[in-house]
């Protein structure tokens, strides 16, 4: 008979909590007493007769089999249990501006502990809290990151934040996954940055675009770069922005331009690849948070009848805007949106018939069970929310390089950047479903 040697069992309560205590849970051993080796099957007869830790005294390092894998991590997370041999101390930081970035200072926190409360390695997880992304807020917080021997930090930035740390150049490897690498200069190797690409999700969206294409953002300076971004790719799909901002400084034209107001802006051109002239429009909306009614934009206006509608708005504001496209029989081909209106709540707060041309890029696609039940348990979620999954993208990351551990997820880097696959969903009447193209259909 299997002989346990429990060395503690805590009972442990999950909080939500803008700060980690320094004082460090209690861990549960389990030593494996059994003289008799213990194959998948065996395991596996353990587990259906719930007989817990009999199956992680044998498992103890990660298993080739998937399902037993993942009842490992899983219960290595419930029982927070140690290894008696685990090397040295996984220590990771994070940076977080906390009036900047809001519920995310406590969420990225939660998913950094989630992912390291799968593993079986102890850890030191510290935060550390600024009142601003000024250059000296950051480097103090930075040196003291240093100094308290933290060599890896995940910082939750906006792009201000990031820039002032890319100049401040310090010496310690920082995760930024609010920023894509695109959108900032940076060259360090030190840096390594995980945001979702809005570019290359737009890029794929617009391939089921047809002219009029009409586009909808906030007044912010990304809702703006993103609609020009759109706007520039619909016209001139063969060439790049950043050819197009070195050509005619576009970027600068564009934010002096009275498009910034609450305007419509047409544009015609000329498509001269196969020697016919075909007119591609493009119609610019900027909403204020304010605007709540469409029908200036919508109401019997016969240039944006039966075109393309991109939505670049936060999910409320959204929602607002497809139900006025059915309101004003624009007879919509479809309506395209990115990353930022992958959320759940599309569904239950809007009909269907206003969602039902809707499709939706998304770059959340590898996830792992374990991770995901590991965050609801700490009331986070990584199935939806962007940031907290590039935060446990980042934290993979870190542990691999940390303890060079097989990382959980085979997401591509280049360039310091992490590059994210993207697939087309449309939200169904429950669920987001895969897109199928017409043009695959054909």
């Amino acid at each position: 008979m299997k002989k346990l040697l429990l060395l503690s069992l805590p009972v442990i309560i999950f909080a939500q909590s803008f700060m980690i205590s320094n004082i460090p849970l209690p861990k549960t051993y389990i030593q494996d007493l059994d003289p008799y080796e213990c194959d998948n099957e065996c395991m596996r007869e353990y587990l259906e007769k719930d007989m817990i830790f009999s199956f992680l005294s044998h498992a103890n390092t990660k298993l080739a089999d998937k399902e037993l894998d993942e009842a490992r991590s899983m219960n290595i997370a419930i029982f927070n249990l140690g290894a008696f041999n685990a090397g040295g101390q996984l220590k990771i930081a994070l940076l977080l501006p906390y009036k900047k970035i809001g519920k995310y200072a406590s969420s990225t926190i939660n998913a950094t502990f989630a992912y390291l409360m799968t593993k079986s390695n102890p850890f030191s997880l510290k935060s550390y809290r600024i009142e601003s992304e000024s250059i000296e807020d950051l480097s103090s917080a930075i040196r003291k990151i240093q100094d308290d021997g933290y060599d890896y930090v995940i910082a939750p930035v906006t792009k201000e934040g990031a820039q002032n740390i890319i100049d401040l150049n310090p010496n310690i490897n920082i995760y930024f996954p609010t920023i894509n690498k695109n959108d900032i200069e940076a060259s360090s190797l030190y840096f390594l940055f995980g945001g979702i690409d809005y570019n290359a999700q737009s890029s794929l969206l617009l391939k089921e675009a047809v002219s009029p294409l009409i586009i909808f953002s906030d007044k912010s300076q990304t809702g703006k770069k993103l609609a020009l971004y759109q706007e520039e790719e619909f016209l001139h799909p063969k060439q790049s922005i950043d050819e197009k901002v070195a050509e005619d400084g576009i970027f600068g034209s564009f934010f002096n331009s009275s498009s910034a107001n609450d305007e419509a802006e047409d544009q015609e051109v000329v498509n001269a690849d196969d020697g016919n002239v075909t007119e591609k429009k493009v119609i610019k909306y900027f909403i204020s948070r304010r605007t709540t009614n469409l029908e200036h934009y919508l109401k019997e206006n016969e240039d944006i009848i039966n075109g393309s509608f991109f939505i670049n708005t936060p999910i409320i504001k959204s929602g607002m805007i497809m139900s006025q496209l059915t309101l004003y029989d624009t007879n919509a081909t479809n309506i395209l949106s990115t990353q930022i209106n992958y959320d759940p709540l599309l569904l239950s707060m809007t009909q269907y018939i206003d969602r039902e041309k809707m499709i939706v890029a998304n770059s959340i696609i590898k996830n792992n069970s374990v991770l995901v039940e590991t965050n609801s348990l700490l009331g986070n979620d990584i199935v939806y929310d962007w940031i907290n999954y590039t935060t446990t993208i980042g934290v993979d990351y870190f542990y691999n390089q940390i303890t060079g551990e097989e990382r959980e997820y085979d997401i591509n880097i280049t360039d310091s950047q992490i590059i994210y696959d993207i697939e087309l969903l449309r939200p169904g009447r429950t669920k987001f479903l895969k897109y199928v193209s017409p043009r695959e259909e054909g």
